[in-house]
């Protein structure tokens, strides 16, 4: 196995050397069973700032998401959500944190008894008690026309397409103004055009409010498009993190052979 390589240059977007960062994943280890998941890999990123996270299936992606939210525990190592260490915090604490960010589940995960509005509520509802009904509902229109469905409020999941319960996903994930927003596979499963769509989509997001992202995905076209940086991850190591240009000039073989046939 080749040893990390970072040839990374300072990442566009960031607010600086001496800002701390938005999301900061120091030498995290993860084990389920024997199966090593993650072999002390470290990433950060920026406030304004893209990290795409590539690999093969099983390399650890998705549970690193996991990991930063919050839903699991690393074995060791430290996660920093804006300088804080999340290990060890309380559920109210940790639900505290959880607010700061959006996160967008790689099928949408939409609840199916509730229509589109309800779906986008859901978190208004829980963590925004004090806002008014009024302000709820201006609040939930304003989400969906912002990602282009905002005429489909009293649609159920089912009745909507997969581009389009991804775009309701997104409006739910930005419902509470997060800092920070994480996309698991935002384009899997849907039609070239429709992933191009989420693509510009997640760029108008991204320019407008200013957030830090981490998006997990095995969508090369997709991760080039709309990040700043990439890191891609296998048997639970950062191989190479940089630009697409860096990552296009590495010699790691693993690295021209993913390239090469994503």
């Amino acid at each position: 196995m080749a040893t990390t390589t970072d040839i990374s240059t300072t990442p566009t977007g960031t607010e600086g050397d001496n800002s701390t960062p938005a999301v900061a994943v120091k030498n995290v280890h993860k084990t389920f069973g024997i199966h090593k998941v993650l072999n002390g890999i470290s990433l950060s990123v920026g406030q304004g700032e893209t990290l795409a996270v590539l690999g093969r299936s099983g390399t650890g992606k998705s549970v690193l998401l996991r990991l930063i939210i919050g839903l699991s525990q690393p074995d060791s190592g430290s996660i920093h959500i804006q300088g804080q260490n999340i290990s060890g915090l309380s559920v109210d604490q940790l639900g505290a944190v959880r607010t700061k960010m959006g996160f967008l589940f790689q099928h949408a995960a939409l609840y199916d008894s509730l229509t589109v509005a309800e779906n986008v509520a859901f978190p208004l509802e829980h963590h925004r008690r004090e806002m008014s009904k009024s302000e709820r509902t201006d609040r939930i229109q304003g989400l969906l026309a912002e990602v282009g469905m905002g005429g489909s409020l009293d649609k159920m999941p089912s009745d909507i397409s997969g581009g389009m319960q991804k775009r309701v996903g997104l409006a739910r994930a930005l419902a509470l103004d997060p800092e920070i927003l994480l996309l698991d596979e935002p384009t899997a499963g849907l039609d070239p055009i429709s992933s191009r769509e989420i693509d510009e989509l997640i760029l108008k997001l991204q320019r407008e409010h200013r957030m830090a992202s981490i998006v997990v995905t095995h969508d090369l076209f997709s991760a080039k498009t709309i990040s700043n940086r990439l890191a891609l991850l296998d048997q639970g190591n950062v191989v190479v993190e940089g630009t697409f240009e860096d990552l296009q000039q590495c010699d790691i073989q693993f690295v021209r052979d993913f390239l090469k046939h994503s």
